[in-house]
């Protein structure tokens, strides 16, 4: 998987690696149980500051996506169904909230909605 960085975009980049970490384990690309790179050593690579890497990191680590073991790195967590029920369902349906009322404001239908979500969808996993 290769993480692509764009400075001079509106989107911090401790952002732009989260989601992009997010869409490689999404697309397959990264897997639970995987290590990520230690935050030295991916600063290095993306040519970043640690500072960046860290933050985005914790990101992760709060959205329930890695787990952060002292002294041994970053772990992929496996999917957790129970928790998906509770704190990360709500959290999700705040941020699907946030966007639908936005798509909605700028004009666009419900159908135009779930067709691009399914569009996205079939982009990230291939699913029909």
């Amino acid at each position: 998987m290769i993480i692509q960085i764009e400075p001079q975009s509106d989107i911090p980049i401790y952002t732009q690696i989260t989601n992009q970490i997010i869409e490689g384990i999404a697309r397959g690309y990264l897997h639970p149980g995987n290590s990520l790179p230690s935050v030295r050593a991916f600063a290095a690579d993306l040519g970043v500051n640690m500072h960046t890497v860290n933050k985005s990191y914790h990101e992760l680590e709060k959205k329930g996506i890695i787990r952060i073991v002292p002294k041994s790195g970053a772990v992929i967590c496996s999917p957790n169904p129970l928790e998906l029920k509770t704190v990360h369902y709500n959290r999700l349906l705040n941020e699907f909230k946030q966007v639908a009322a936005e798509a909605l404001v700028l004009g666009m239908e419900k159908k135009q909605m779930l067709e691009l979500l399914g569009s996205i969808i079939h982009d990230i996993k291939g699913d029909s």
